[in-house]
């Protein structure tokens, strides 16, 4: 049997979303395959959404809320008994921590110089956390000088204040959290991001030869860029923050073996990252089509009599939902009763949420847009209305879309990410962050019923031609088969 280690990071098991979607379908889909699922996780308090299937073993990194990961990193499954036993830091020991910290933070300085370098301080690194005692080799004073010294020459840190360094050597420790662990035997190490989740699948490159597949489903870079760009930190945190992830994102690259996207877009991405193109093939997200079929609106809608556009978002900066309000107002002016319905988490950002709703009630549109929260069947979302919008300021390959063209509700979505490549045509493309563009193109959709019908029709014809879930599964079940032997070779 084929064992894979799933990396993950704040989603699967722990929190709903496309990802976890995804990440579902795949251990799911393959009873054949043994998988540990290592998941990152913000804080101790995560609450798994996700049952797993019999025989999937699970391993909880919580990055705060812990002094050393081992106390709430134990798995079930068997795959870690028990932590290791820790030495003490001090003395010549402490020095050479302070010199192994100092050589990650000149590979932070400049990610791109070495990252196959950068791996292997890396491992070294995991292989001192795994023998000392993690939160006293951060809390020594050579710790705090040899970050000290290497950040007067570090252009992250120009103009840095001493509440800065504090903070980033706090980011900093939350780095090495997964490397304090153990990381479980696989025959294969499967990423679902080019963050920190990827690093113990570096490490097992490394010092087993297991293979790296990474599947991006946001460009994780470039996410960091537009997250760390919306934060009002000081500027010094701000470029440490990107720092680290230039870094576990050039290191990732550089050792995976293989890099599966979701979509044609980030491969262009990954190839101006650095990756061989030859490293390099999407296979698309999919659906499962008898789960998404559709179905009149029915009479218990909000949107029922009314033209309707659905949105399934999380209400956060990157779903740009403010564009969404504004976009409503737009249709408004054309179409007087229409009705924008938004189901998705009011919990992710709650700053923003009252920022949302505050620009609703700015605008007057408390009959005209509904923040209707969870959906109770998340399967009859876009029955719920016309067409599907999207507000997205960044995307990979959205479940969403795929949804609602599989319910014959044509979609008007930002161009981001792969959605052309979804839509080819057959739904309306606008820019983003452009809410007059967007209130056209709903205003469009909604006014011609024919053309609606039409699009609808072509669209949920293409989710069956080529974004089933069934495809995607088979898609990895062959990169497993393929890479699982190289696992072997390396150990013999």
């Amino acid at each position: 049997m084929t064992r894979v280690l799933l990396l993950t990071e704040g989603t699967y098991p722990f929190v709903d979303g496309g990802v976890s979607t995804w990440c579902d379908q795949i251990v799911r889909g393959m009873p054949e395959v043994a998988f540990t699922v290592y998941a990152i996780t913000g804080g101790v308090e995560a609450t798994a959404r996700y049952d797993l299937p019999p025989g999937t073993g699970l391993v909880q990194v919580p990055l705060w809320g812990v002094e050393h990961p081992a106390e709430w990193g134990l798995p079930t499954g068997g795959a870690i008994a028990t932590a290791r036993r820790r030495l003490a830091v001090r003395g010549p020991v402490a020095e050479r921590f302070a010199g192994m910290l100092a050589g990650l933070l000149a590979d932070l300085a400049a990610p791109e110089a070495d990252p196959l370098g950068a791996g292997r301080r890396l491992a070294a690194l995991h292989r001192f956390l795994l023998a000392h005692d993690f939160p006293a080799a951060m809390a020594r004073v050579e710790t705090w000088r040899a970050f000290r010294e290497a950040a007067r020459e570090a252009a992250w840190a120009r103009g840095a204040s001493a509440e800065d360094l504090t903070t980033c050597l706090r980011w900093l420790r939350a780095l090495l959290m997964p490397l304090a662990l153990p990381v479980p035997r696989a025959d294969v190490s499967h990423a679902t991001i080019s963050g920190l989740a990827a690093l113990p699948g570096v490490v097992a490159r490394i010092e087993r030869g297991t293979p790296l597949l990474l599947t991006e489903h946001g460009v994780y870079l470039r996410e960091r860029y537009l997250a760390v760009a919306g934060t009002d930190l000081p500027d010094a945190q701000r470029r440490f923050l990107l720092a680290l992830a230039e870094l576990t994102a050039a290191v990732t690259y550089a050792h995976a073996d293989h890099v599966a996207p979701v979509c044609s877009y980030n491969s262009r991405w990954e190839h101006r990252l650095g990756v061989p193109p030859e490293r390099v093939r999407p296979i698309w997200n999919g659906i499962d089509p008898s789960l998404f079929t559709p179905r009149d609106t029915p009479p218990t809608s909000p949107g029922y009599g009314r033209p309707t556009a659905v949105a399934a978002a999380r209400v956060f900066p990157l779903k740009d939902i403010e564009t969404m309000i504004r976009a409503a107002a737009r249709t408004r002016e054309r179409i007087p009763d229409v009705l924008f319905l938004l189901y998705g988490s009011l919990t992710a950002d709650p700053p923003y949420v009252e920022r949302c709703r505050a620009l609703i009630a700015e605008l007057g549109l408390e009959e005209t847009f509904v923040p209707a929260g969870l959906a109770p069947e998340p399967t009859e979302i876009f029955n719920q209305g016309d067409i599907g919008v999207l507000s997205s300021v960044s995307e990979a390959f959205p479940y969403t879309v795929l949804e609602a063209l599989a319910c014959a509700r044509p979609v008007a979505a930002t161009d981001v990410g792969g959605v052309a490549e979804m839509l080819e045509g057959w739904g309306a493309l606008v820019p983003p962050r452009d809410p007059v563009a967007l209130g056209d193109a709903c205003a469009d959709l909604l006014a011609d019923r024919s053309r609606r019908a039409m699009l609808g029709r072509r669209g949920r014809e293409r989710v069956l031609a080529r974004f089933r879930s069934q495809m995607v599964v088979d898609g990895y079940r062959d990169l497993y088969r393929r890479l699982a032997p190289a696992a072997e070779r390396a150990a013999a």
